[in-house]
């Protein structure tokens, strides 16, 4: 074993004992937690549901709007460093949105989304005709904030009023981001940087061997951006009656950053009718006194309101006795070996899950929502295998695609009978990517040098080492292989040549309009569209959906009710976090002892805010 590796296998053993311990650590006060729960009376923890009549709902999701929550393995030291996000349900939160719009009991819906972050433009979109949709019930919709970002104000212009703290923020930035391209930094460390990626418009790696951004790729990126902008500036200027030059405008020439420093924003977004107008905290809350009454039960004088979470528990889910199922399994971030935590896609966990559905003799149909950038080959062909075991007994595959289905998410798509994605989504990117950084001139440079018995070629080698020429056709041809193996799988699906597919393959991406129109989905439509027809197809007259999702431990369960509860902190989170930086910092390092040839279009993620 080299020097470097000595290092890591030394670094390792420590992070684990580091971890255990504070495992154990964030264990024992879990422990101490439930011990207080149970003695404490039960006016410590929150409050019961409040009667809903008459009652304001105020809509304020504090977190990130996923397809699918997931918990991860490493919850506990997670929740105590502060790092675990919170995680709202696209599914739930629309439920939530639709009952208020029923509810007669409810008068209006106080909305404030500034501290809600989303998984794509697509989910943010959705959710804003959601918010259309209730005003254009009848339902009274008021926004109210202290900040808008382009994310939250597309929410808060679905409201029939729109207030703004008179000092707050407005920042109608638009989407669209930079990318750091660090060609001359490996070159002053001397760190060789190997590309073997297969597809002109395959832009994975361009950040690591590039100065700027090539033609093709800023090309791509302004055909995917584009729409999606007009699709968001519309919806914020219809919402508002007014012109979209107006929201473009804004958006170009009052970005606002500081605080107070933003009034003549504010000034400019009256006198367009962005907002109808200010209010300090004081104000909004007699306002809303005397439009909605005093809430007498409260212990301080404001409003008739109900919270968000109180209204949830109140919420009668739809349920069906019917023994046919529709599985819907949900990819939701990067597809990765192993288990599924907050933003991997972890292929063990997802086939698991597939097989736990085709096992079910109840299963009649399988909805696979794919909401990811792509990933590991391995991982994606695990996946794939897993459903055409579904199909070859008889149960229909619907691919429903999300903000995102690229690269690898195309890959994991390919034994759909039909295919499903939003008028936004983000597909393609059929190509692969493979780059590999060496390290030989740096190790000479720092007086570093490696001897040793081999008894084969390649026994010793590592990324420490250079790469001959022999190496270099082998990791070439690898590339082009597992490209070639991915065309044939989406020309097989989409009953095309694979010259056709090739032509309009090399990594590029397309929005879902443009995807259609070349034949990589059948039809622009949502998740419950890709239901329907999966109960179409299946001749289901009845049927209830099945959703399928990696459960957290009881363990868990108790220690984030308590959370929840007693808003506690485990331990010091700026040393716990320090350790997930090492951690994390390892793992990277240690990834490219060997290179993995990844279907992954990462860098297309759009940057809402």
């Amino acid at each position: 074993m080299n020097q470097i590796q000595s290092i890591f296998s030394w670094l390792n053993g420590f992070l684990k004992k580091a971890r255990i311990i504070m495992l154990n650590i964030a264990t024992a006060i879990a422990l101490i937690f439930f011990i207080i729960l149970i003695f404490v009376p039960i006016t410590s923890v929150k409050s019961d549901v409040k009667d809903v009549s008459g009652r304001v709902l105020f809509i304020d999701p504090a977190g990130t709007v996923v397809d699918q929550e997931v918990f991860s393995s490493d919850f506990l030291i997670d929740i105590a460093a502060g790092s675990s996000t919170e995680q709202i349900q696209t599914r739930d939160l629309i439920q939530l949105i639709r009952a208020a719009g029923k509810d007669e009991d409810i008068p209006a819906v106080l909305i404030d989304f500034s501290s809600t972050s989303f998984a794509g433009p697509t989910t943010a979109i959705n959710i804003a005709k959601e918010l259309k949709a209730l005003r254009d019930s009848g339902k009274k919709v008021i926004a109210f904030n202290d900040r808008l970002s382009t994310t939250s104000y597309l929410m808060a212009s679905q409201a029939s009023e729109v207030w703004l703290h008179p000092v707050g923020s407005i920042n109608i930035r638009g989407i669209g981001g930079v990318r750091a391209y660090q060609k001359e930094l490996y070159e002053n460390l001397k760190i060789n940087f190997h590309n073997y990626s297969q597809g002109d418009f395959k832009s994975a790696v361009e950040s690591n061997t590039r100065t700027k951004m090539s033609e093709k790729d800023k090309m791509q990126r302004e055909n995917l951006l584009n729409p999606i902008w007009y699709e968001m500036k519309s919806l914020m200027a219809q919402g508002r009656g007014i012109e979209l030059d107006d929201i473009q405008s804004f958006a170009d020439e009052y970005v606002g950053f500081f605080g107070e420093a933003e009034i003549g924003n504010i000034a400019y977004a009256k006198e367009k009718n962005i907002i109808d107008g200010i209010k300090s905290f004081p104000e909004f809350r007699q306002y809303m006194i005397e439009e909605f009454g005093l809430d007498k039960e409260a212990k301080t004088e404001t409003y008739k309101t109900i919270s968000y979470d109180d209204y949830k528990k109140q919420i009668n889910e739809d349920y069906s006795n019917s023994e046919n199922q529709i599985a819907l399994i949900t990819v939701e971030g990067v597809i990765m070996e192993g288990d599924i935590i907050q933003g991997i896609a972890g292929a063990n966990g997802i086939v698991k899950q597939i097989r736990s559905a085709h096992e079910d003799e109840n299963t009649k149909a399988i909805v696979f929502r794919v909401n990811s950038p792509g990933g590991s080959v391995i991982a994606s062909e695990m996946m794939r295998d897993e459903l055409i075991a579904a199909k070859r007994k008889g149960i229909n595959v619907i691919v429903s695609m999300g903000d995102y289905a690229a690269s690898g998410g195309v890959y994991i798509s390919t034994p759909a009978d039909y295919i499903f994605a939003e008028p936004t989504t983000i597909t393609g990117s059929i190509g692969v990517a493979i780059a590999l950084p060496t390290f030989e001139n740096a190790m000479d440079y720092v007086g570093v040098n490696f001897d040793g018995v081999y008894t084969s070629k390649y026994a010793g080698w590592d990324p420490t080492q250079a790469i001959d020429d022999d190496l270099d056709k082998i990791f070439a041809s690898w590339g082009a292989d597992v490209y070639d193996r991915f065309i044939n799988f989406v020309a097989e699906s989409r009953s095309q040549s694979y010259q056709e597919i090739k032509d309009i393959a090399g990594g590029r991406v397309w929005i879902a309009t443009s995807a259609k129109e070349i034949g990589l989905v059948d039809e622009i439509g949502g998740i419950n569209d890709a239901i329907t027809y999966a109960a179409k197809i299946s001749e289901l007259e009845d049927y209830k959906v099945q959703y399928y999702s990696e459960a957290p431990s009881p363990e868990e369960l108790i220690l984030k009710e308590l959370i929840e509860n007693f808003d506690v902190s485990l331990g010091d989170s700026e040393v716990l976090s320090a350790l997930n930086g090492l951690t994390s910092l390892y793992e990277t390092l240690m990834g490219i002892q060997q290179p993995k040839a990844l279907l992954t279009c990462n860098d297309c993620l759009v940057n809402l805010d």
